[in-house]
């Protein structure tokens, strides 16, 4: 039946012929020059193909403690002194060579952060790398054979189109013109090099392939992409710059072409003619790359980079004059050129913020290439069918194809011998040492395209004979011809033209001479090529009786081989039973030894057993010991508690008891009892009753330049705590029960020394007193109140600084973030902010003020807080005379007439009507 809409059929597998032959990956060392003599060196190279590690000072290598030296065996090992022309002669002109010669190439740098893998691969004035190197002998080889602009041209799939020679002039003449075009500029090879790259490359080192197809035009296009944080972006996009609301680059995504190859969608493929044209573009690109100054690199690649340089050629036609307008006779080959971001430990960086996470997504990226590696090599070694994981990741999902047998594979390890990277080091040679057991198909040879070779080279020749036989035509005479019965110009013009039909006559009769001649050579060739064939008809007659022959040969020797081999088995079993009685010997001298080496092996595992038992036995002691000691610890902390709430109880009794009369001053019975407390004793920790908590709002207007605390002493200043503001035109209160949980009880029950006992209204300990004042137009004219309960986010901003008093009451403010610094990320994600801030009040205790605001963005893209309210809290001691004794010992709590609890005091001063303060940050 039809298949359901919007599901894609399964692609049948490729299939893969057995005898395909593959090549392991090229896996090559760099070793980076140390940055000071004096330092610790922990690598030597022993051969070109071998390095061994040292472990430095203070490393122990294994579990035993002692040093151990490892080497590492790879295809080459550049040493210190390598230069970077040698360097390219090994490791990328092959690649460059194949890529002509439409093959793809991927090459890859890797190491630690800091190992030298950018100058390997982009290198520096005077010292270019494997980049500027592989683009100069790219057109070295196919510069005078390049196709003119626009001849060849993208069709955004991954695929090239060829467009006729009209065509392409008018586009070029269209580009020209339009200056304001979405597709970028591709800058001009006349123009004057940047002086960064100019002198990357010295005319003595420049190289060039041999064996090029001379029957062919060519075209480069080159693209540069960096992923960054798994997200890939084209460094060569031209996107409109706003100044005012400037746009973050765009991500690419990656696609399958008809061919099943991956490649970045929407990529900026810019053509070029040079290498100082190519190089440009690159460091176009180059500029725009993410790099980060970190503890370990100064200049750390913060993303990976890919510079692809794809080589697009298409054969001649017959004549060696045009292009072949064939599609499919276009052959496109790429070579990616990759400088991966070096793997790094985040003790070592000390990387916070954005550069934790980008060391994140750098390090999970190399993981993947990692795993990715490992799973083909035990489906290639252990012949199992595992699933490799390529799209875990966008570095090993875009080259997916070249493991899969596209190119070849080849990668550059980088070291930095210095002790500090000792360890990273040797996971890179690990993972080094891993790869090169990996097998890569080798890619298959294009066709052989079939018109004749030369083509070019006879049309040139034709063209040169052809203008050096116009040449020789006599030149016509320069004359203006007036009147048509002119007889001295005419007769002239006659005799000049006669001449030159005289020598065409002669060129077609030698041309004529010449192809017949060719013909009857061809004629003879054939005649040969046909005796050629019937000789060849009469070998491979004499060849089949000959393979006749041996194959009768051939089943005489297995019939011989046959009867050798009965011969050789009966002696074999004739051997076997002179060998039984020494067999019999050997198996019980075995039966002997073993049973000796397995009473050793028992009497060691005894001793093992008796040292382990013995360790567990003084573990097991050990951590009982604790044990033990942590239960005393808790049981001696519980004593304390309870003897300190048996203290506090003591103290409130005492309070509640009348003073004794002046005359017979005693002591009461329990007291007397009691042996007489020391003088000096460590204060225990306030009860929850010393706690009496003011809710203030502030009328203040703070310029930016003050700080919260001048804020706060300003509005102290101007009202105090113990008075209303001016304008309130009264007070009102409400009574709040606050229980009978244990809390309440171990707290205390008293009264505020600056109130009044209560009246008749009131019927519970815990007394409201709130005002309000009015200046100036009113900003929010009802009752403001705490929203920390509240479905709104709040910023708890406490200090460092600040001291943890350990009270029972404690401003609790669910979904809260809780900072120590103010900052604009945490402003953003919340609308209140709340700020904890501590002094010392005139009476010596620590009062603790919570000033808190509402957070708002500002018009320059920033956070600001508008300060609306301050709470404070102040611990109080108790006295004496601030408690009042009951007047009726009937124990029913009265005081006046009025049945209540004894709490502690909340005093609420509200201003509905205030100036805000403001904070501004961002």
């Amino acid at each position: 039946g039809r298949p359901a809409k919007g599901k894609t059929p399964r692609r049948p597998p490729l299939k893969k012929t057995s005898h395909t032959q593959k090549d392991p990956v090229g896996v090559y060392c760099r070793i980076r020059p140390l940055g000071a003599t004096d330092e610790e060196c922990c690598i030597e190279m022993i051969s070109s193909t071998t390095i061994q590690l040292h472990a430095p000072d203070g490393i122990k290598a294994n579990r035993n403690g002692e040093y151990k030296e490892t080497q590492y065996s790879f295809k080459k090992v550049f040493g210190i002194q390598t230069s970077q022309i040698e360097l390219f002669e090994d490791v990328a002109k092959p690649l460059v060579d194949d890529l002509i010669h439409c093959k793809n190439g991927l090459l890859f740098t890797y190491g630690v952060t800091g190992s030298g893998k950018t100058f390997t691969m982009t290198g520096s004035p005077g010292e270019g790398g494997l980049l500027p190197r592989s683009l100069d002998m790219l057109f070295n080889s196919i510069g005078p054979l390049q196709a003119k602009r626009f001849v060849f041209r993208t069709d955004d799939k991954n695929g090239m189109e060829i467009q006729g020679q009209v065509d392409a002039l008018l586009e070029r003449q269209k580009r020209e013109s339009n200056q304001q075009s979405t597709v970028p500029k591709t800058p001009s090879s006349k123009q004057k090099p940047d002086p960064e790259f100019a002198d990357m490359i010295s005319p003595e080192e420049a190289c060039k392939c041999e064996g090029v197809d001379e029957d062919s035009c060519y075209s480069v296009f080159v693209s540069y992409i960096e992923i960054y944080n798994n997200y890939i972006y084209d460094l060569l996009e031209d996107a409109p710059i706003d100044p005012i609301r400037p746009k973050p680059p765009q991500s690419k995504i990656l696609r399958e072409d008809q061919n099943h190859n991956m490649y970045v969608s929407g990529c900026t493929e810019v053509e070029v003619k040079s290498t100082e044209e190519a190089f440009e573009v690159f460091w176009r690109g180059q500029k725009k790359r993410r790099i980060a100054d970190t503890q370990l690199n100064r200049e750390s690649s913060r993303s990976h980079s890919v510079f692809i340089v794809k080589l697009a050629q298409a054969p001649l036609d017959a004549d060696g004059d045009h292009i072949l307008q064939d599609k499919n006779q276009v052959t496109v080959s790429q070579l990616c050129l990759v400088d991966l971001a070096g793997s790094e430990r985040t003790s070592r960086t000390k990387a916070e913020g954005s550069r934790l996470r980008e060391a994140g997504n750098i390090n999970q990226s190399l993981m993947t290439l990692r795993t990715c590696i490992e799973v083909l090599r035990e489906n290639q070694m252990c012949g199992t069918n595992r699933m490799v994981p390529y799209r875990d990741s966008k570095v090993t999902h875009l080259f997916k194809n070249y493991f899969d047998g596209e190119g070849k594979v080849r990668m550059v390890v980088c070291v930095n011998p210095k002790a500090d990277d000792y360890e990273e080091t040797m996971l890179v040679m690990r993972f080094a040492e891993l790869t090169q057991e990996v097998e890569v198909a080798r890619p298959v040879d294009r066709p052989i395209c079939s018109l004749a070779a030369g083509r070019r080279h006879r049309n040139q020749a034709f063209r040169d004979e052809l203008s050096r036989r116009q040449e020789d035509l006599p030149a016509l005479p320069a004359c203006e011809l007036v009147d048509p019965t002119d007889e001295q110009i005419l007769p002239r013009l006659i005799e000049v033209l006669e001449r030159r039909h005289r020598i065409r006559q002669m060129i077609t009769e030698q041309y004529t001479r010449t192809a017949n001649t060719l013909k009857s050579m061809l004629q003879e060739f054939d005649g040969h090529l046909v005796a050629k064939e019937n000789f060849i008809q009469e070998q491979r007659g004499k060849l089949g009786e000959k393979d006749k022959i041996m194959f009768n040969q051939k089943n005489e020797m297995d019939r011989l081989e046959k009867k050798s081999k009965m011969l050789e088995y009966k002696i074999d079993i004739l051997q076997k039973t002179t060998n039984i009685y020494e067999g019999d010997k050997r198996s019980l001298q075995q039966e002997l030894e073993s049973r000796e080496q397995r009473l050793q092996r028992e009497l060691s595992e005894r001793k093992r057993m008796e040292a382990r038992m013995q360790g567990m036995v003084s573990d097991t002691k050990h951590q009982w010991e604790k044990e033990c000691e942590r239960r005393v610890n808790a049981k001696q902390l519980e004593m304390q508690n309870k003897l300190w709430v048996k203290d506090e109880k003591l103290k409130q009794l005492k309070a509640i008891r009348p003073p004794p009369p002046p005359d017979k001053p005693q002591r009461n019975s329990r007291e007397k009892d009691q042996p007489r407390a020391p003088e000096k004793r460590s204060r225990s920790p306030l009860p929850v009753s010393c706690y009496c908590i003011a809710f203030s709002l502030s009328h203040l207007s703070v310029s930016p330049s003050l700080s919260v605390a001048s804020v706060i002493s300003e509005w102290e200043q101007r009202f105090p705590i113990g008075r209303d503001p001016p304008g309130t035109p009264g007070a009102y209160g409400t009574a709040t029960p606050y229980g009978s949980s244990s809390v309440g009880r171990r707290r205390g029950q008293r009264w505020a020394p600056e109130t009044e006992a209560p009246g008749p209204s009131h019927t519970h300990g815990l007394d409201l007193e709130s005002s309000s004042r009015t200046t100036g137009t009113p900003i929010r004219p009802h009752h403001r109140r705490s929203h920390s309960a509240g479905g709104q986010r709040w910023v708890d901003h406490k200090p460092l600084s600040n001291l943890d008093l350990d009270t029972v009451m404690q401003p609790i403010i669910p979904n809260a973030i809780k900072v120590s610094a103010a900052s604009e990320k945490a402003l953003s994600k919340c609308h209140k902010y709340v700020l904890t801030h501590q002094e010392l009040a005139s009476d010596g205790e620590i009062q603790t003020k919570l000033i808190k605001g509402d957070v708002f963005r500002t018009r320059g893209g920033g956070q600001a807080v508008q300060f609306t309210d301050i709470e404070t809290l102040r611990q109080e001691c108790p006295t004496v005379s601030s408690r009042k004794r009951r007047s009726s010992g009937d124990g029913s709590g009265q005081y006046n007439g009025n049945k209540m609890d004894w709490n502690d005091r909340e005093n609420r001063v509200s201003c509905p009507h205030y100036c805000p303060s403001l904070i501004h940050l961002g």
